[in-house]
């Protein structure tokens, strides 16, 4: 070949690569799709460069995946190719040899800082006279390639950013929806008080308590927690909220409640998720306590004179079946003052630095040392003990806590 043909035929190529290059900006601009991109790029060099090889392999969560494959021999698809690329040099013949890629020619490591983002293979030339062509054009090749890859990974952090962004926002709708279920006020009489706190979690769960006075004598009290997190946690709870409201206006006979509590929920979720709850009725007339504990953990009843007693008799979580296979409605003898703690898993199921889990245990003891003590300071002390436990360990769920004091 001439030597005025040789640079007629230079000058054609830089034309093609600076117009490969407007179109990929160009399309980078439009925003066009990840495969959109893709396929330009495959084009772009097929079609100029006579590869008769073509593979780009990228990095998608720490895993490699083949995006595009062209003439090769076998499927690359499963293969690592950590080990490949030391440094960010590009690699020939003698590089690849002996590796599972030694039928390519070269291969170009793409980084975006300090990050490997993909490999891009080419290979498959006929003669040398096409293989200089490659040699001559690798720093096009490679520009064309970071130009994709790095806008393909801008494209990623977009999304992730606005994924982030509508999480932030189902959280803040969901906070907001659990603090309405939260009771405005609590009581506090001569022979009733009720003090309460709520440590919520990184993620917004589905805690949630109240209490309610049906008349002067026959007070309620409750917790739940649903399944699940966020936004459709609370709003199952809050429709377990209203449903569990509106059916205490017409009943306050715990068997149909909580029949009619499991339908309400399991129709709601269609069975996905379910909620642990424990409803108490205190019938200070009576002096006698009904319960029934729907597969929430036991809360305390502590009595005056020292006894503490687990309140675990009940039935399964609601809403997992669409009938309660079995239901037992616990009671027990109001015996001077009594005080009942009502918590979530969040508080026993806590742990420490050292993967030791807080437990029942601790919540005895602590229950142990303050017999006599008003719920305010029952509550704080439970608090201090726990902070104390987990150090700088973070909270794993959100703990809710309820203490009821009352005497007849």
């Amino acid at each position: 070949m001439d030597t005025t043909l040789k640079i007629a035929n230079r000058y054609e190529l830089k034309e093609l690569e600076l117009n490969a290059l407007l179109e990929i900006t160009q399309a980078i601009n439009e925003n066009l799709p990840e495969d959109s991109l893709y396929k330009i790029y495959n084009f772009t060099l097929r079609a100029n460069l006579k590869l008769g090889k073509l593979m780009l392999l990228v990095q998608e969560n720490k895993q490699w995946e083949q995006k595009l494959s062209f003439g090769t021999q076998k499927d690359y698809a499963d293969i690592n190719a950590d080990e490949l690329v030391q440094s960010r040099k590009i690699l020939f013949n003698s590089d690849l040899f002996d590796s599972p890629f030694e039928e390519f020619e070269v291969a170009i490591p793409v980084f975006h800082k300090n990050e490997l983002l993909a490999i891009a293979f080419l290979g498959g030339v006929s003669n040398a006279q096409e293989k200089e062509l490659i040699e001559h054009h690798l720093n096009f090749i490679q520009a064309l390639t970071n130009i994709i890859m790095v806008a393909i990974e801008n494209k990623k952090m977009a999304r992730e950013r606005l994924k982030q962004e509508v999480y932030a926002k189902e959280m803040e709708i969901a906070k907001k929806v659990q603090q309405l279920l939260f009771p405005k006020s609590l009581p506090e009489s001569d022979n009733f008080i009720i003090d309460a706190h709520y440590s919520p979690h990184h993620t917004v769960g589905g805690d949630y308590y109240d209490w309610l006075s049906i008349n002067e004598n026959l007070k309620i009290v409750c917790i739940a927690d649903v399944s699940g997190k966020g936004v459709p946690a609370a709003l199952l709870m809050s429709n377990f909220q209203a449903s569990l409201r509106t059916l205490l206006r017409k009943t306050t006979d715990l068997e149909e409640v909580i029949h009619d509590l499991n339908h309400q929920v399991f129709e709601s979720a269609n069975g996905e998720n379910f909620i642990t709850f424990f409803i108490a009725l205190i019938d200070l007339k009576e002096q006698k306590l009904t319960y029934v504990n729907a597969g929430h953990n036991p809360p305390f009843l502590m009595s005056s004179n020292g006894t503490i007693e687990k309140l675990d008799k009940g039935t399964l979580v609601l809403g997992a079946l669409r009938e309660i296979p079995f239901l037992e409605i616990g009671t027990s003898k109001i015996k001077k003052t009594q005080t009942l703690l009502l918590y979530t898993d969040g508080l026993t199921e806590a742990f420490n630095e050292m993967e030791e889990e807080f437990g029942p245990d601790r919540v005895i003891d602590i229950l142990n040392n303050n017999i006599s003590a008003k719920p305010a300071l029952i509550l704080s002390s439970i608090l201090k003990e726990i902070d104390t436990f987990i150090g700088k360990r973070a909270l794993s769920d959100d703990i809710t806590l309820l203490a009821c004091q009352y005497h007849v």
